[in-house]
């Protein structure tokens, strides 16, 4: 790849989240002494995904968003049991829940002989700095930015500018961004004026509006960008 910075968000990335929030959240639904079922889950991840984007809109702060998800989600099922508890057990699983996609550490691995690696990712501090900067491919990287640390979340380019304050930065041209998110990483990304990559994963369609520089469906296809 013909950039020397390349700017990686981590979760359905780099790290298969959805893998690690089912292993934490059935983990916590048994702490908390509900039976699990898979639509549990199901309606969960849509409670939890909406107020993500209430956050990424600005609407929400992170510290009422941990423990409002579950607010609404025992709401949702009817459930008596106390969401700030809920939100304890949840997290102390998801600290621990560190799984990677096929190919991603190997590739972490290649690109850091050749690029400056950052990872940029807006998730909770207490949940990444376990899960993340712990990790095994953490010391590949030169700065990891938590968005909760730094008080911006993508798309707000202020992430990036007050994350990278003090890294001596290439030229923008010669920045790239990789992501998943069409509505956090992408438009991050394209606010700060870099070129992004569209880490499409799952073969989502996009019906957002929002023009990736490229997208790639195998994280091996980065290598194939020039």
């Amino acid at each position: 790849m013909n950039y020397k910075m390349i700017i990686f968000d981590a979760d359905d990335t780099l790290f298969d989240f959805s893998k690690s929030e089912e292993y934490a959240f059935r983990n916590a639904m048994e702490e908390n002494n509900i039976d699990y079922m898979d639509k549990h889950f199901i309606i969960y991840k849509k409670i939890n995904e909406a107020i993500w984007k209430e956050f990424e809109k600005g609407l929400i702060t992170q510290k009422k968003l941990k423990v409002d998800r579950f607010k609404r989600f025992l709401e949702a099922i009817n459930e008596s049991a106390d969401a700030t508890l809920f939100s304890e057990s949840f997290m102390n699983n998801l600290e621990h829940a560190s799984f990677l996609f096929d190919g991603a550490e190997k590739l972490i691995q290649d690109l850091s002989k050749t690029h400056r690696l950052v990872m940029v990712t807006n998730g909770l501090t207490r949940v990444q700095r376990t899960r993340i900067r712990k990790s095994i491919i953490a010391k590949y990287f030169e700065k990891i930015i938590i968005s909760e640390e730094i008080g911006y979340a993508k798309p707000n380019p202020m992430i990036f500018e007050e994350g990278l304050k003090n890294v001596s930065l290439p030229n923008k041209e010669d920045i790239v961004i990789i992501g998943d998110s069409l509505t956090s990483d992408i438009p991050g990304g394209i606010n700060y004026g870099i070129d992004t990559i569209w880490c499409n994963l799952r073969n989502r369609i996009n019906n957002k509006g929002i023009n990736p520089t490229y997208e790639i469906k195998e994280l091996s296809e980065i290598h194939l960008i020039k």
